[in-house]
């Protein structure tokens, strides 16, 4: 059964690359220029091109005048505006806590990043997955933080290094730690035709970054290449199939011992629903009353587990419940596989309210939310108004028990709703990124290839690492390689095309130093080492091999450190 949710990714994912195709321009979270107004700009408007300008100084030059200085600095250089998000961080940190509180404002705002990983985490895990749409939330958070990251020429750094960052960590860390959890035999076919394409990616990204753009054949050609990959994966999975039931044609009839694990898993679920089913039927008839829905929906706690769970899960769980139950309150979520296709009235009825208002209050960072009308009447009271004729008509023309005939269409409004609170979170998480980088005097790209890198992919490393416990470390394995691919190229390929079709011939790529090269490098370098270790091994994946991984990427990370506080560096000519 797992394999086969696994073949329906495949065939699902460049449809959902389409959806995003459809619903990242209408975002542009942090172009600034085609909304009215923009929450997180502070500073005074930028000059219209002819006008004189002043030069642009590096905004990470702040800390090095005087304190009096710095908020005037912030506010007045170009460098330093952020054209998208909710919040000033940079205005925050230099303008508003007193210098000698900067450490409080570091930790404060490092606890609102972490926690901003929780809210992409939860809403791509729970949220995507409940609209259906599978193969994109896993991805979710690094192919927005990317298309975020490649909209403003200061933060594309921040791309190429979680980008990059996230493969070296998921091929070297992951891998090697499912190795060493529990040892196993690699799939010979699926493991090199994923290295052979991943590392194909990798190059053609590498040979961007050395022209220094990326024109709209390039992104087309990103793009193209994974919607080949996707064909080949479904074509070799076919004939796999194909060649599998033609040898059962001519072994011996079935037995229950050759049954595969998915056909088990059916024929046992078939039989406790039929031996047991009326067991757990209600005595006597009970209906649930409307608020009684209602209030059952909108609780994202199931007490039962509360009580059966270890502490830590119920800490994690305590701080996750904000973010469920808002999430609750404005993501309508489809599940197929439910009788009622979790159909909640009174609740859906909400949504047609709800989401609507989310949308416009998340796009352009809510700059569309509040434009007003003929400068009379905002277009969120509108939608309002609007959503609640619907949900007066919905209400009254269905019931609790039945799901209407256009139930179909929340799935679609889910989407477009948890897409908008993942792109809302990681303009944040590029934001305040960006900010700590100011205040440190990082690199983009070190900011990249460690913390968002790192909180992007701690979902992943978590899943992958549960399904090698639960003995299913092929399927882990393989998830390592097939994840970063959609990763990487769409989302270098769909960050650069959303640009060009803004009016840009180009998107200029300017590497922040040797760093993204070693970056790069790095990366190729794990995946020729896996491409040439793993055959000599006879494709036995042992605990050697899974600690020579995690050994190259400590070793990589200090390279990286040491590359970025200047130990290491080119010779000077």
């Amino acid at each position: 059964m797992a394999s086969g949710r696994l073949n329906l990714h495949w065939v699902l994912r460049p449809l959902w690359v389409l959806c995003l195709l459809w619903v990242l321009p209408m975002v542009e979270t942090v172009t600034g220029t085609s909304g009215p107004w923009t929450w997180a700009h502070t500073g005074p408007p930028l000059p219209a091109s002819g006008v004189h300008q002043a030069p642009v100084v590096d905004c990470r030059d702040v800390c090095s005048l005087n304190v009096s200085d710095r908020c005037n600095f912030i506010r007045t250089n170009p460098d330093c505006h952020s054209n998208g998000g909710y919040l000033d961080y940079l205005g925050g940190i230099f303008c508003h806590f007193p210098p000698n509180l900067l450490p409080l404002a570091v930790t404060l705002y490092g606890f609102w990043l972490l926690y901003l990983f929780l809210i992409l985490g939860v809403t791509a895990e729970k949220f995507s997955h409940g609209v259906t749409f599978l193969a994109f939330g896993n991805g979710a958070p690094d192919i927005f933080s990317a298309v975020v990251a490649f909209s403003d020429p200061h933060t594309a750094g921040l791309a190429f290094g979680a980008l990059f960052g996230a493969g070296v960590l998921v091929t070297t860390v992951v891998a090697g730690g499912i190795a060493i959890l529990r040892p196993f035999t690699a799939a010979s076919r699926p493991f090199l035709r994923d290295i052979i394409f991943y590392m194909a990616a990798v190059f053609l990204i590498f040979y961007a970054l050395y022209l220094g753009r990326v024109t709209l054949a390039w992104a087309l050609g990103y793009l193209g290449l994974y919607a080949f990959y996707v064909v080949t994966v479904v074509l070799c999975t076919w004939i796999y199939q194909w060649q599998r039931r033609r040898s059962l044609v001519y072994s011996m009839p079935a037995t229950p011992e050759m049954l595969s694990d998915s056909e088990e898993e059916r024929v046992s679920s078939t039989a406790s629903s039929c031996d047991y089913g009326d067991e757990y039927q209600p005595l006597l008839f009970y209906q649930e009353t409307t608020a009684q829905i209602l209030v059952w929906a909108l609780n994202p706690l199931d007490y039962r587990k509360w009580r059966s769970k270890p502490a830590p899960w119920r800490v994690l769980k305590v701080l996750k419940l904000p973010v469920e139950s808002l999430l609750l309150l404005t993501v309508p979520l489809v599940d197929p596989d439910k009788e009622d296709r979790n159909w909640k009235r009174p609740l859906n009825c909400l949504h047609l309210v709800i989401s609507p208002l989310v949308l416009v209050l998340t796009l352009q960072s809510g700059a569309y939310g509040i434009y007003e009308i003929g400068g009379l009447f905002p277009v969120w009271g509108i939608v309002v108004i609007v959503g609640t004729a619907l949900a007066a008509v919905t209400f009254f023309a269905t019931t609790n028990s039945k799901p209407p005939r256009f139930h179909w269409a929340f799935a679609f409004l889910g989407f477009l709703t948890s897409a908008l609170w993942i792109n809302a979170a990681a303009t944040e998480v590029v934001n305040i990124l960006r900010s700590l980088g100011v205040v440190f005097r990082l690199s983009n790209t070190v900011l990249g290839l460690t913390l968002l890198a790192w909180g992007n992919s701690i979902g992943d490393v978590f899943s992958d690492f549960t399904l090698a416990r639960q003995g299913y470390p092929r399927m882990a394995f393989s998830a390592c390689f097939g994840g970063i691919i959609f990763n990487v190229l769409v989302g270098v390929g769909l960050g650069c095309l959303l640009q060009i079709s803004r009016g840009h011939p180009e998107v200029k790529l300017e590497p922040d130093g040797l760093l993204v090269w070693i970056l790069a490098g790095a990366l190729g370098l794990s995946l020729v080492g896996s491409l040439v270790s793993v055959p000599l091994q006879s494709f036995q994946l042992n605990k050697v091999y899974g600690s020579c991984l995690l050994l190259f990427y400590v070793s990589f990370l200090v390279v990286a450190l040491l590359t970025e506080f200047g130990v290491i560096h080119l010779p000077s000519v």
